[in-house]
C-alpha cells in the first residue's frame, strides 16, 4: 500500500548528565522557567505561557520552524520536572519529551541529567550535550556576575 508522502518519523532517545556549580534549589528553579529555555536549548526560538502547565513553542529544526504545545506532566521540588508535546494541529506528526533530573552533590554543586526523546530529527545525543552544557554556562555566569556586582 502506498505511504502517500508521509512517512512514519523515527524516535530519537538520549541522556546525558552535567555538575552544575550552584545549589539544587537555584538549578532547579531556573529550569522550571521555561521561557527561558531558548538561552539554553537552541532548538527552542521562543516560548509562551499559556497557564501553569501548558506553553506554546517555536522549534527550529532542519531548516524548519514548528510551532507546538509543551505540557508539563510531572513537577517534583528540586528533584524532576518532565514534558512532552501535545499531538495537536501545530506540529502533528512530531513528539518530544523530556525528563530532567536534579541530584544535590554538595550545598554548591548539583548532577542535572536531561533524557530527551524526539521525533523532529537530528543527533538528539549532541543537543542534549549541548544543552547541558548551554545551562550550565547560563547558571554559573550569571551566579559570578552575582557575587561580583
Amino acid at each position: 500500500m502506498p505511504n502517500k508522502g508521509t512517512r512514519p518519523r523515527t524516535m530519537d532517545a538520549a541522556e546525558g548528565s552535567i555538575t552544575v556549580n550552584a545549589p539544587v534549589a537555584a538549578v532547579y528553579k531556573r529550569w522550571l522557567a521555561f521561557e527561558d529555555y531558548p538561552k539554553f536549548i537552541t532548538a527552542m526560538k521562543r516560548v509562551r505561557k499559556l497557564d501553569a502547565h501548558h506553553f506554546i513553542a517555536s522549534l527550529g529544526f532542519n531548516g524548519k520552524l514548528y510551532d507546538t504545545t509543551l505540557e508539563m506532566m510531572l513537577r517534583v521540588p528540586e528533584r524532576r520536572l518532565a514534558w512532552r508535546t501535545l499531538a495537536d494541529h501545530l506540529a502533528p506528526h512530531h513528539f518530544a519529551a523530556g525528563v530532567v533530573s536534579f541530584a544535590s552533590l554538595s550545598d554548591q554543586s548539583t548532577c542535572v541529567t536531561l533524557k530527551l526523546t524526539s521525533s523532529f530529527g537530528g543527533a538528539v545525543s549532541n543537543r542534549v550535550d549541548k544543552y547541558l552544557r548551554n545551562f550550565k554556562r547560563l547558571i554559573e555566569e550569571g551566579r559570578h556576575k552575582s557575587k561580583n556586582v
